[in-house]
Protein backbone atom coordinates (compact mmCIF):
# COMPACT_ATOMS: atom_id res chain seq x y z
CA UNK A 1 0.00 0.00 0.00
CA UNK A 2 2.70 2.48 0.67
CA UNK A 3 4.36 1.87 -2.89
CA UNK A 4 1.09 2.63 -4.31
CA UNK A 5 0.63 5.57 -2.90
CA UNK A 6 4.26 6.91 -3.35
CA UNK A 7 3.44 5.99 -6.85
CA UNK A 8 0.37 7.94 -6.92
CA UNK A 9 2.75 10.98 -5.31
CA UNK A 10 5.31 10.82 -8.15
CA UNK A 11 3.05 10.41 -11.29
CA UNK A 12 0.88 13.84 -9.60
CA UNK A 13 4.44 16.04 -9.13
CA UNK A 14 5.62 15.07 -12.73
CA UNK A 15 2.21 14.68 -15.02
CA UNK A 16 2.26 18.78 -14.99
CA UNK A 17 5.32 18.21 -17.45
CA UNK A 18 5.10 15.00 -18.95
CA UNK A 19 2.66 14.53 -22.26
CA UNK A 20 2.24 10.63 -22.51
CA UNK A 21 1.07 9.02 -25.41
CA UNK A 22 1.12 5.39 -26.08
CA UNK A 23 0.99 3.74 -28.91
CA UNK A 24 -2.58 2.47 -28.30
CA UNK A 25 -3.41 6.26 -28.86
CA UNK A 26 -1.40 6.67 -32.04
CA UNK A 27 -1.89 3.96 -33.75
CA UNK A 28 -5.33 3.03 -32.25
CA UNK A 29 -5.55 1.13 -35.84
CA UNK A 30 -3.17 -1.65 -35.03
CA UNK A 31 -4.29 -5.62 -34.25
CA UNK A 32 -4.39 -7.31 -30.94
CA UNK A 33 -1.44 -8.19 -29.44
CA UNK A 34 -1.94 -11.23 -26.91
CA UNK A 35 1.02 -11.94 -24.23
CA UNK A 36 1.17 -15.62 -23.09
CA UNK A 37 3.73 -16.71 -20.23
CA UNK A 38 4.57 -20.31 -20.88
CA UNK A 39 6.08 -21.63 -17.02
CA UNK A 40 8.46 -24.70 -17.73
CA UNK A 41 9.33 -26.92 -15.10
CA UNK A 42 12.79 -27.72 -14.61
CA UNK A 43 13.61 -31.54 -13.51
CA UNK A 44 16.05 -34.36 -13.37
CA UNK A 45 19.62 -33.11 -13.21
CA UNK A 46 19.09 -29.48 -14.09
CA UNK A 47 16.87 -28.64 -11.75
CA UNK A 48 19.19 -30.66 -9.57
CA UNK A 49 21.83 -28.14 -10.96
CA UNK A 50 19.80 -25.27 -10.53
CA UNK A 51 19.65 -25.85 -6.47
CA UNK A 52 23.34 -26.86 -6.25
CA UNK A 53 24.38 -23.63 -7.84
CA UNK A 54 21.87 -21.30 -6.30
CA UNK A 55 22.90 -22.46 -2.67
CA UNK A 56 26.51 -22.34 -3.40
CA UNK A 57 25.92 -18.59 -4.70
CA UNK A 58 23.92 -17.43 -1.82
CA UNK A 59 26.79 -18.81 0.52
CA UNK A 60 29.12 -16.95 -1.88
CA UNK A 61 27.40 -13.75 -1.77
CA UNK A 62 26.45 -13.70 2.05
CA UNK A 63 29.93 -13.92 2.81
CA UNK A 64 31.06 -11.18 0.34
CA UNK A 65 28.66 -8.85 1.52
CA UNK A 66 29.88 -9.52 5.37
CA UNK A 67 33.40 -8.86 4.42
CA UNK A 68 33.06 -6.18 1.85
CA UNK A 69 29.53 -5.24 2.23
CA UNK A 70 26.93 -5.01 -0.32
CA UNK A 71 28.19 -1.83 -2.50
CA UNK A 72 31.34 -3.42 -2.57
CA UNK A 73 30.11 -7.03 -3.95
CA UNK A 74 27.92 -6.23 -6.58
CA UNK A 75 30.21 -8.31 -9.40
CA UNK A 76 29.59 -11.09 -7.18
CA UNK A 77 26.06 -10.38 -6.78
CA UNK A 78 25.56 -10.30 -10.83
CA UNK A 79 27.96 -13.18 -11.24
CA UNK A 80 25.59 -15.16 -8.98
CA UNK A 81 22.65 -13.73 -11.15
CA UNK A 82 24.13 -14.74 -14.45
CA UNK A 83 24.68 -18.24 -13.39
CA UNK A 84 21.16 -19.17 -12.23
CA UNK A 85 19.80 -17.37 -15.69
CA UNK A 86 22.05 -19.72 -17.41
CA UNK A 87 21.22 -22.74 -16.01
CA UNK A 88 17.17 -21.77 -16.79
CA UNK A 89 18.44 -21.78 -20.32
CA UNK A 90 20.56 -24.12 -20.76
CA UNK A 91 23.13 -25.61 -18.33
CA UNK A 92 25.84 -25.78 -21.34
CA UNK A 93 26.33 -21.92 -20.61
CA UNK A 94 26.96 -22.33 -17.14
CA UNK A 95 30.75 -22.25 -16.99
CA UNK A 96 30.91 -24.35 -14.36
CA UNK A 97 32.57 -28.38 -13.98
CA UNK A 98 29.05 -29.69 -12.43
CA UNK A 99 27.09 -28.17 -15.25
CA UNK A 100 29.14 -29.16 -17.98
CA UNK A 101 27.56 -32.64 -16.68
CA UNK A 102 24.11 -31.95 -17.61
CA UNK A 103 22.90 -31.53 -21.08
CA UNK A 104 19.15 -31.18 -20.07
CA UNK A 105 17.78 -28.48 -21.04
CA UNK A 106 13.25 -28.55 -20.22
CA UNK A 107 13.09 -24.90 -21.98
CA UNK A 108 15.24 -25.33 -25.32
CA UNK A 109 13.16 -28.94 -25.70
CA UNK A 110 10.17 -26.58 -25.40
CA UNK A 111 11.32 -24.17 -27.42
CA UNK A 112 11.84 -26.59 -30.06
CA UNK A 113 8.73 -28.29 -30.18
CA UNK A 114 6.93 -25.17 -30.39
CA UNK A 115 8.80 -24.21 -33.24
CA UNK A 116 7.75 -26.76 -35.10
CA UNK A 117 3.83 -26.55 -34.40
CA UNK A 118 4.34 -22.80 -34.91
CA UNK A 119 5.68 -23.21 -37.99
CA UNK A 120 3.53 -26.11 -39.03
CA UNK A 121 0.78 -23.40 -38.62
CA UNK A 122 2.33 -21.03 -41.27
CA UNK A 123 3.95 -18.64 -38.74
CA UNK A 124 6.56 -16.29 -38.70
CA UNK A 125 8.57 -15.62 -35.65
CA UNK A 126 11.06 -13.91 -34.39
CA UNK A 127 12.76 -15.25 -31.68
CA UNK A 128 15.27 -13.06 -28.76
CA UNK A 129 17.43 -14.13 -26.22
CA UNK A 130 19.63 -11.75 -24.26
CA UNK A 131 22.36 -14.61 -24.81
CA UNK A 132 23.84 -14.63 -28.05
CA UNK A 133 25.72 -17.74 -26.60
CA UNK A 134 22.11 -19.19 -26.63
CA UNK A 135 21.51 -18.55 -30.36
CA UNK A 136 24.81 -20.78 -30.77
CA UNK A 137 23.02 -23.82 -29.01
CA UNK A 138 19.53 -23.32 -30.66
CA UNK A 139 21.10 -23.12 -34.33
CA UNK A 140 22.19 -26.35 -34.64
CA UNK A 141 19.09 -27.99 -33.56
CA UNK A 142 17.56 -25.81 -36.29
CA UNK A 143 19.67 -27.18 -38.81
CA UNK A 144 18.93 -31.39 -37.35
CA UNK A 145 15.09 -30.30 -38.43
CA UNK A 146 16.21 -28.46 -41.52
CA UNK A 147 14.12 -25.40 -40.08
CA UNK A 148 15.43 -22.74 -42.33
CA UNK A 149 16.21 -19.24 -40.24
CA UNK A 150 17.87 -15.97 -40.41
CA UNK A 151 19.65 -13.75 -37.85
CA UNK A 152 20.76 -10.98 -36.57
CA UNK A 153 23.53 -9.89 -33.88
CA UNK A 154 25.82 -7.56 -32.65
CA UNK A 155 28.19 -8.71 -34.78
CA UNK A 156 25.99 -8.58 -37.92
CA UNK A 157 27.20 -6.41 -40.78
CA UNK A 158 24.70 -7.36 -43.45
CA UNK A 159 21.57 -6.29 -41.33
CA UNK A 160 19.88 -5.68 -44.92
CA UNK A 161 19.66 -9.03 -46.26
CA UNK A 162 17.94 -10.98 -43.22
CA UNK A 163 15.56 -8.64 -42.73
CA UNK A 164 14.42 -8.69 -46.79
CA UNK A 165 14.49 -12.53 -47.23
CA UNK A 166 12.39 -12.75 -43.79
CA UNK A 167 9.87 -9.75 -45.12
CA UNK A 168 9.81 -11.49 -48.12
CA UNK A 169 8.59 -15.00 -46.52
CA UNK A 170 11.26 -16.70 -47.69
CA UNK A 171 12.28 -17.97 -44.13
CA UNK A 172 10.21 -17.29 -41.72
CA UNK A 173 12.25 -17.63 -38.34
CA UNK A 174 14.27 -14.79 -38.02
CA UNK A 175 16.76 -15.47 -34.47
CA UNK A 176 17.92 -11.92 -32.64
CA UNK A 177 19.82 -11.02 -29.92
CA UNK A 178 17.82 -8.51 -27.60
CA UNK A 179 20.19 -6.18 -27.43
CA UNK A 180 20.87 -6.25 -31.55
CA UNK A 181 17.79 -6.75 -32.64
CA UNK A 182 15.30 -5.17 -29.73
CA UNK A 183 15.36 -1.11 -32.19
CA UNK A 184 15.67 -0.08 -35.47
CA UNK A 185 13.88 -3.04 -37.43
CA UNK A 186 10.30 -2.72 -39.33
CA UNK A 187 9.43 -7.06 -39.30
CA UNK A 188 6.29 -6.50 -39.62
CA UNK A 189 5.79 -10.01 -41.48
CA UNK A 190 6.38 -12.05 -38.13
CA UNK A 191 2.55 -12.69 -36.23
CA UNK A 192 4.63 -14.45 -33.52
CA UNK A 193 7.40 -13.02 -30.68
CA UNK A 194 9.39 -15.30 -28.60
CA UNK A 195 11.07 -13.94 -25.67
CA UNK A 196 13.30 -17.00 -24.65
CA UNK A 197 14.92 -15.30 -21.68
CA UNK A 198 13.19 -12.52 -19.90
CA UNK A 199 15.53 -9.10 -19.36
CA UNK A 200 15.50 -7.16 -16.24
CA UNK A 201 13.68 -4.14 -17.97
CA UNK A 202 10.46 -4.61 -19.61
CA UNK A 203 10.76 -1.53 -21.74
CA UNK A 204 13.69 -3.25 -23.42
CA UNK A 205 11.73 -6.70 -24.02
CA UNK A 206 8.69 -4.09 -25.16
CA UNK A 207 10.84 -2.63 -27.88
CA UNK A 208 12.07 -5.87 -29.23
CA UNK A 209 8.45 -7.21 -29.82
CA UNK A 210 7.26 -4.15 -31.32
CA UNK A 211 9.48 -4.84 -34.44
CA UNK A 212 6.79 -7.18 -35.15
CA UNK A 213 3.85 -5.03 -33.44
CA UNK A 214 4.06 -1.80 -35.14
CA UNK A 215 2.46 0.35 -37.89
CA UNK A 216 2.11 -1.74 -40.94
CA UNK A 217 1.31 -4.87 -39.13
CA UNK A 218 -2.04 -6.29 -40.64
CA UNK A 219 -2.15 -9.73 -38.34
CA UNK A 220 -2.74 -10.37 -34.97
CA UNK A 221 0.41 -10.67 -32.91
CA UNK A 222 1.62 -13.43 -30.27
CA UNK A 223 3.88 -12.86 -27.97
CA UNK A 224 5.54 -15.95 -25.75
CA UNK A 225 7.75 -15.33 -22.75
CA UNK A 226 9.19 -19.13 -21.32
CA UNK A 227 9.73 -18.46 -17.99
CA UNK A 228 11.64 -21.51 -15.88
CA UNK A 229 8.99 -21.76 -12.62
CA UNK A 230 10.54 -21.66 -9.33
CA UNK A 231 13.54 -19.87 -10.21
CA UNK A 232 15.11 -16.32 -10.95
CA UNK A 233 13.12 -15.99 -13.86
CA UNK A 234 10.03 -15.83 -12.19
CA UNK A 235 11.55 -13.12 -9.78
CA UNK A 236 12.30 -11.49 -12.65
CA UNK A 237 8.81 -10.85 -13.97
CA UNK A 238 7.55 -9.54 -10.79
CA UNK A 239 10.67 -7.01 -11.17
CA UNK A 240 9.13 -6.25 -13.89
CA UNK A 241 5.90 -5.65 -12.94
CA UNK A 242 6.72 -3.52 -10.03
CA UNK A 243 8.77 -1.53 -12.73
CA UNK A 244 5.78 -1.27 -15.16
CA UNK A 245 3.56 -0.13 -12.22
CA UNK A 246 6.08 2.72 -11.64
Amino acid sequence: QNNVFLQKVLANKVRPFLLRRTKELVASELPAKTIITKSIELDGRQRDLYETVRLAMYEKVKEAVAKKGLAKSQIIVLDALLKLRQVCCDPRLVSLASAKKVSQSAKLELLLDMIEELMDEGKSILLFSQFTSMLDLIMPELNKRAIEFVQIRGDTKDRRTPVESFQSGKVRLFLLSLKAGGTGLNLTAADTVIHYDPWWNPAVENQATDRAHRIGQKKAVFVFKLIASGTIEERMVELQERKKAI
